[in-house]
């Protein structure tokens, strides 16, 4: 009787994951909409830095060098203890397009991104405002052009791709290159069925005015994290926002390279989901919680209930997760995670409930 009742369940989780990938093939088969309109809109682009000397050098020259007729880059030195602000003026010497801001520890703002990132969108002479990290990279020179395409006069929210490198030959990547992967599948998924939740700082366009609408941050300025997905919570909706998934978009970091960086960073991002909506937070949840169930009760049932019929109920389930995904990925240039799908799936979960049990015992530290 109780392993007909574990069957069961099991077969009732198994609906509720392949309607969450039926959901997530919205975004998979979808194609990257433009705004019908030909307006070139003046941009300004907030880069907030805080120590990256050594990534200025190599990466602001993409953003320098970008086919766009009117843009600006402000450059925001959020109390570095390196030598930024010098690197920065030396950009700004030869580019007269650049304005720096720079920011001092302050006793009530003490380290907190959000108020440097406050500072430089006041500073921005621009309505139209197009984010990135220092540390990245932009794909192609109509980077900004991609992005800002898709404002208009309903949409003022704009949620872009961020991308990691590839490193061969190493587990961590993978996995962090399939977690980016499924967390963009989802956020770009709810975004197109009309329920936005979260976006990536390094790769994010909005308008001032839909900034200082929500009154920019102060909802959440005492929490260090969430400058993307917490101001998403505020200001987006199904009428304002879009997304920008074209390959020319794309924008690429330097991954964790360690399995105790990515742990520190994912314990940090993972934090700020206690603050979404109630909605957002349980259809998150019922996603990982069905997925953890899934994999706890095939196993099982494998060895409990007759694998004949449980088999094509799990590869069902894998048929359709490796469509949709596979498609996903396509779009997002990720094919290399695909490979190793129910691997990276299992090993993913486990991942997530250990950071989730370690954010429960101790606060993660926060950014830099």
């Amino acid at each position: 009787m109780v392993i007909i009742t574990l069957f069961y369940i099991f077969v009732a989780i198994t609906i509720i994951q392949i309607i969450y990938y039926l959901v997530f093939s919205v975004f998979a088969f979808s194609k990257d909409v433009k705004q019908k309109n030909n307006k070139i809109f003046p941009v300004s682009i907030i880069i907030c830095a805080k120590n990256e000397a050594e990534n200025l050098p190599e990466f602001l020259p993409s953003i320098l060098n970008q086919n766009y007729p009117e843009f600006e880059i402000v450059l925001i030195n959020d109390a570095s203890i390196d030598n930024s602000l010098e690197i920065m003026e030396a950009f700004q010497k030869e580019n007269n397009n650049i304005k720096i801001v720079n920011v001092e520890n302050n006793e009530a703002f003490w380290g907190n991104k959000k108020y440097a990132l406050t500072l430089g969108i006041k500073a921005a002479k621009h309505e139209h405002l197009l984010f990135t990290d220092a540390d990245c990279k932009v794909l192609s020179e109509n980077w900004i052009s991609e992005m800002t395409c898709h404002f208009s006069t309903e949409k003022s929210i704009v949620i872009g791709y961020g991308k990691y490198n590839t490193s061969k030959r190493s587990l961590v990547n993978l996995f962090v290159k399939y977690e980016t992967l499924l967390t963009a599948i989802q956020y770009f998924s709810y975004s197109k069925i009309g329920s936005p939740y979260m976006a990536v700082g390094r790769n994010l366009a909005y308008t001032k005015s839909e900034f200082f609408k929500v009154k920019g941050f102060i909802n959440h300025m005492n929490i260090r994290s969430g400058d993307d997905d917490l101001f998403i919570q505020d200001a987006a909706t199904k009428i304002n926002t879009t997304i920008c998934t074209s390959t020319d978009s794309f924008t690429v970091s330097e991954p964790p390279k360690t399995f105790k960086k990515w742990v520190l960073q994912k314990r940090r991002h993972i934090s700020t989901t206690k603050h979404y909506k109630t909605k957002h937070q349980f259809f998150l949840g019922l996603f990982f919680v069905s997925k953890l169930l899934f994999i706890i009760l095939a196993t099982l049932l494998f060895f409990l209930f007759d694998w004949k019929i449980m088999l094509p109920i799990v590869l069902i389930y894998y048929i359709v997760q490796f469509i949709v995904v596979g498609f996903s990925a396509k779009k997002l240039h990720e094919t290399q995670a695909v490979f190793f799908l129910p691997f990276l799936e299992i090993g993913l979960v486990l991942f997530q409930f250990g950071i989730f049990i370690a954010n429960k015992i101790s606060k993660p530290v926060d950014w830099k």
